[in-house]
């Protein structure tokens, strides 16, 4: 089955509803094509899409005034007479700044939570969102829908992984994923960041990537690096406290002290004695203190 036609399909495919016959289908996804007062249509709260080019909707408001409205609109009829806009933002947007009163529009009889669904479709299959958009809305797919990733993989057409990695970009630092967004470093370097799990540490190495231009190899790297850098501190902090603290023991107890200490900082100390006598001063020096 290719991508296009996965991504295609309605929520209740989606959701892989074996008990729907083909014709019941047909009416959940019926369309009515009427002409709707644009003061009546309110945004998506799910439009996963949150950044939009000013220009670029110019440039369409200038084909709209040109050449009409090819493509209408998409809606839901909400309770209290209202639409609620399920894809077509942008042209929703560009008629307004043309100051048109009236939008051509699909007006469709939606499930509860298929906006969202219908919304992230739209887009994926229309324009490219930034890799923190899509994000988002695979989220907002197993949040608020209730999709593991597995079925969203399954349905939309991509790899498992490829949802995962996306996700796993939400755990990067605000101020990184405002860059992403802003295209000063790419998903790659994304995915490289959020292998910290230190934010400090993601944003320091953030302000180097843009600074220096660094490739996402070149990135890995610098990270590798580091992570060896303070590991070698962290060794000879550690090693340097146990020698300080070995001979202060030995020189309280007057005798031979052993420290063993793990990479998790579990460990132990052994204070040797040869007698009972020295064990019974090694006691009293331990009660004096």
């Amino acid at each position: 089955m290719s991508k296009k036609r996965a991504l295609g399909r309605g929520l209740s495919e989606l959701l892989n509803d074996k008990n729907q016959d083909s014709e019941k289908k047909e009416n959940i996804f019926e369309k009515k094509v009427d002409t709707l007062n644009i003061d009546l249509i309110t945004n998506n709260p799910f439009q996963p899409r949150s950044n939009f080019n000013i220009e670029k909707i110019n440039e369409l408001a200038s084909s709209i005034d040109k050449y009409g409205i090819i493509q209408p609109i998409t809606v839901k009829k909400t309770k209290n007479g209202s639409y609620e806009l399920i894809s077509g933002e942008r042209r929703l947007r560009a008629s307004k700044i043309l100051g048109l009163k009236k939008i051509p529009a699909y007006i469709k009889s939606n499930k509860k939570g298929e906006s969202l669904e219908m919304a992230l479709v739209e887009n994926i299959q229309r324009e490219d969102l930034d890799p923190i958009e899509v994000a988002i809305s695979y989220k907002k797919l197993t949040d608020n829908i209730g999709l593991t990733q597995s079925e969203i993989s399954e349905r939309v057409g991509k790899k498992r992984s490829t949802i995962t990695n996306y996700i796993r970009l939400l755990k990067l630092d605000s101020i990184i994923q405002t860059g992403i967004r802003d295209n000063f470093i790419t998903m790659g370097h994304g995915r490289a960041l959020v292998n910290i799990e230190d934010h400090k540490f993601q944003i320091e190495i953030y302000k180097k990537i843009v600074s220096n231009k660094l490739s996402v190899r070149e990135t890995e790297n610098l990270i590798r690096r580091k992570r060896i850098d303070k590991s070698i501190k962290i060794k000879t902090k550690s090693s340097n406290y146990i020698s300080f603290l070995k001979n202060k023991l030995k020189k309280l107890f007057s005798t031979s002290i052993k420290i063993k200490i793990n990479k998790d900082g579990k460990g132990s100390i052994n204070i040797l004695f040869n007698s009972q006598k020295e064990l019974d001063e090694i006691i009293k020096k331990i009660d004096e203190n």
